[in-house]
């Protein structure tokens, strides 16, 4: 079962027990009235997973890491996990806690499919690192691709020289995507 919820700036995506991205700190209460409106209780979520550690995407981690959510981390994603922590530091009113990456389940992207697997959901995820090096991609087999805050690829020609940005797209697109859900920005529909 796939829902979004909408409670600040960022796109935030349910799917069994995943909590794909959260939203800036300080909106916990806007996260619970939004799950309760969704039907979801904490419980139902076993693990938050972040496309990318940019202050906007990661903002409720470690208060859900309090009531009992694993972070999922990919390990490229380890040396970024502060990136935002001093960027949160700057507003003392967010009571901003740094996450505790020593209690993450650390996996690389090639062991997601079997990891997934143990939640009941069919997909992988896939380092894509154009927009920060930390980013990555959760592609289900349903056609479902959460990117984050990947420039849409309609975009690529609008940027020079971008490799990195055309062979993340191409290694998305050769998932036969339906659904491409964006962070920010509404979902396209590929077909």
């Amino acid at each position: 079962m796939l829902t979004k919820l909408k409670y600040g700036n960022t796109n935030t995506y349910f799917v069994n027990g995943l909590l794909i991205d959260t939203d800036y700190a300080g909106t916990l209460s806007a996260f619970y009235k939004e799950i309760k409106k969704s039907g979801i209780s904490v419980a139902d979520i076993k693990y938050v997973f972040a496309t990318h550690y940019h202050p906007d995407h990661i903002g409720l981690v470690s208060e859900l890491m309090e009531l009992d959510v694993k972070l999922l981390l990919m390990k490229h994603q380890s040396e970024y996990v502060h990136f935002s922590d001093g960027i949160f530091q700057r507003d003392p009113r967010l009571n901003y806690m740094p996450i505790d990456e020593s209690k993450a389940v650390v996996i690389a992207c090639e062991d997601s499919r079997e990891f997934l697997r143990g939640l009941g959901i069919s997909g992988g995820i896939i380092p894509t690192k154009s927009h920060s090096s930390d980013g990555a991609a959760v592609i289900l087999d349903d056609g479902n691709c959460f990117v984050g805050d990947l420039e849409p690829f309609e975009f690529i020609g609008a940027y020079e020289n971008n490799t990195v940005l055309q062979r993340d797209w191409e290694q998305i697109l050769s998932y036969a995507p339906v659904t491409i859900h964006y962070g920010h920005a509404n979902e396209k529909m590929m077909r």
